[in-house]
């Protein structure tokens, strides 16, 4: 039996490659995650994060289709900029409007899809597939980490980028009563109001801080990536002690400024583990066909993150 623990595994002419790309990337704890996921299930396969500028995005995964590559996870700020580089798009990509996942693969003579690391079909191009499957782990981290339902709840929003436009349409399809939508540049969260207005119209949209209290504060901006980043949350605007529960989607550092102020403020408090725990193990199954074994995986993140074997 694997251990969960892992363990370097010598590299060979025969092994695959998959990758996480990103600018920044060299936070992301994903390589952790996955090759601790990859040694457990015995492939020869091997995770890595690579530093790709936007403009060299579409490069990037031309040269890992070119080279072999079994899949890719995109990161900020490649998102939303994939989605017309993709040969195909999943539904959860066309429905979420981003790309975090890219699986290669080819098409055979009958029309079935098969990812190169399930097989090899007869001929034809390798094909790069676009998924989304941050979308559903946002739900699932947010029960989970705080308990919190979105159906009939009331969301702040803080951003409006590839990540915050899958999380925002997530939770229009999800049944949010009331979102608000706050973001850097104005007239994006407007663009992004009016798609949620036509696509879920029993949702009531707003564009800036909520008058009222709300269930939930998502930051799903960039800004705590980096020391010396300001929170995305205007305390001037609106007060932190009228929301249930406030949840981030960076994860490293493990506390950013927005969660400190939530913290002060009595919320309950989350980062964003859970959600890359989630979308990861949807990522690896859509490369491998093959079940992912998710509590190696949290505990692979946790020993990366905390250095230890579970949550504090």
């Amino acid at each position: 039996m694997a251990s969960d623990v892992a363990s370097p595994r010598i590299l060979n002419a025969s092994t695959r490659l998959c990758a996480v790309l990103g600018s920044p990337v060299r936070h992301s704890a994903s390589p952790a995650m996955h090759n601790a996921a990859l040694d457990e299930l015995g492939l020869n396969w091997r995770y890595v994060g690579c530093e790709v500028n936007p403009e060299r995005l579409r490069e990037a995964i031309e040269g890992a289709r070119h080279l072999g590559f079994v899949g890719l996870n995109l990161t900020v700020p490649h998102k939303q900029l994939a989605m017309s580089w993709m040969d195909e798009l999943d539904e959860s990509a066309r429905e979420w409007g981003a790309v975090n996942t890219v699986v290669f693969g080819r098409r055979e003579d009958s029309g079935d899809w098969i990812p190169v690391g399930q097989g090899d079909a007869n001929g034809g191009p390798v094909l790069a597939r676009g998924y989304n499957t941050d979308a559903d782990a946002i739900i699932r981290a947010l029960n989970e980490d705080l308990g919190i339902e979105p159906r009939s709840a009331r969301v702040l929003l803080l951003g409006a980028g590839g990540a915050g436009r899958a999380a925002a349409l997530r939770l229009a399809a999800e049944g949010v009563s009331v979102l608000y939508l706050v973001n850097r540049t104005v007239a994006r969260a407007e663009e992004l109001a009016s798609e949620i207005e036509e696509r879920y119209p029993a949702v009531e949209i707003h564009v800036g801080y909520p008058d009222g209290d709300v269930e939930l504060v998502l930051n799903a901006t960039s800004l705590g990536l980096k020391t010396g980043d300001v929170s995305p949350f205007d305390g001037n605007l609106y007060s932190l002690g009228q929301a249930d529960g406030v949840y981030d989607m960076i994860y490293r550092p493990s506390s950013t400024p927005l969660l400190d102020q939530a913290r002060a403020a009595g919320c309950k408090t989350a980062n964003g583990l859970g959600m890359l725990l989630y979308q990861g193990a949807a990522a690896l199954e859509l490369w491998s066909g093959r079940r992912a074994p998710v509590a190696v995986m949290r505990a692979a993140l946790h020993r990366e993150i905390y250095g230890l074997e579970g949550p504090r």
